[in-house]
């Protein structure tokens, strides 16, 4: 039920109802002095993507628990209980974070969302389709003067300027991870809690899940080459993507990742071994936690 009097106008959306593609050109420009400059960032809602969180806790020089327990805020992303992040706001304003008297305190490593003002991005799967499409849209708010700019260019053009093309290159399977769970619905099932945390290491917590393929436990439950192990160590994109392939595993069965053909057993008796421990006194918090996700792995 609306609260709003019977004689209110109408609400006006800021997105023009028109879909683009990439070589469809639009009016557009940012620029420092211009008279509107950082006025979109005192009014924030960003959603952050895994590379996006990537990019800010290095440019930070701290840890990804230290960014997402100080640069976030959680939110559920569907209705079952899908775990995201936004980037976190001023206290007692909704102005980023990140924003200082001089403009983007982290402008070369800003977020995706940030990069693609004044667009917007549109990712759908038809149903039966197994791939998703793109389109994109102009967002016009009323405080935006850089619609008034004469500069013209393609959707295409202004991605790459922007840097935003390597953001989605980077991100595109986390996407096609959400989509698919969007547009299976109920068929998929809601996951299970250890699904829900395995999600949220993969998705924004780079520095744990780095620490998670690297354990004991991993290693017993994956066979991967002692070669591509240490790339993954030593290359966070690399590690992201992998985290995004572990992930479709877990949750669709898409199974690219070998599994080492003793690993059930394996996973059983360490878990048989950690309960023992626990009905001692001497649990290990960590490693329980990391054996409720291990169980998950080969379902």
């Amino acid at each position: 039920m609306s609260n709003l009097p019977d004689n209110a106008p109408p609400a006006v959306s800021p997105i023009l109802p028109v879909q683009l593609g990439l070589d469809e050109k639009f009016q557009f420009r940012c620029r420092k002095g211009i008279a509107c400059f950082n006025k979109c960032c005192e009014n924030i809602d960003i959603l952050l993507t895994p590379y996006d969180i990537v990019r800010l806790k290095n440019r930070l020089g701290i840890s990804s628990r230290e960014f997402i327990d100080s640069y976030t805020t959680d939110f559920a992303m569907d209705g079952q209980g899908t775990p995201g992040l936004k980037l976190a706001t001023k206290t007692g304003s909704a102005a980023c974070i990140n924003l200082t008297p001089e403009g983007c305190g982290v402008y070369e490593d800003r977020p995706a969302a940030c990069r693609y003002y004044a667009l917007g991005l549109v990712s759908m799967r038809k149903k039966g389709s197994p791939t998703d499409e793109d389109s994109y849209f102009v967002v016009k708010e009323e405080h935006c003067l850089g619609h008034k700019e004469p500069v013209v260019q393609t959707v295409r053009d202004y991605r790459r300027d922007q840097g935003v093309d390597v953001y989605d290159d980077i991100n595109r399977e986390w996407r096609q991870i959400i989509l698919k769970k969007r547009s299976s619905g109920p068929t998929v099932g809601r996951p299970s809690e250890r699904s829900f945390e395995l999600f949220f290491l993969a998705s924004y917590d780079i520095d744990g899940l780095r620490d998670f393929v690297t354990s004991a436990g991993f290693h017993e439950v994956f066979e991967l080459e002692p070669a591509f192990r240490q790339e993954l160590m030593q290359d966070e994109v690399q590690l992201l993507k992998f985290g995004f392939r572990l992930l479709k595993q877990v949750l669709f069965g898409e199974q690219t990742i070998s599994l080492r053909p003793d690993a059930a057993q394996k996973r059983s008796a360490r878990y048989r071994e950690h309960l023992a421990q626990r009905s001692a006194g001497r649990a290990d918090d960590l490693a329980d936690a990391q054996d409720k996700i291990y169980e998950s792995l080969g379902d």
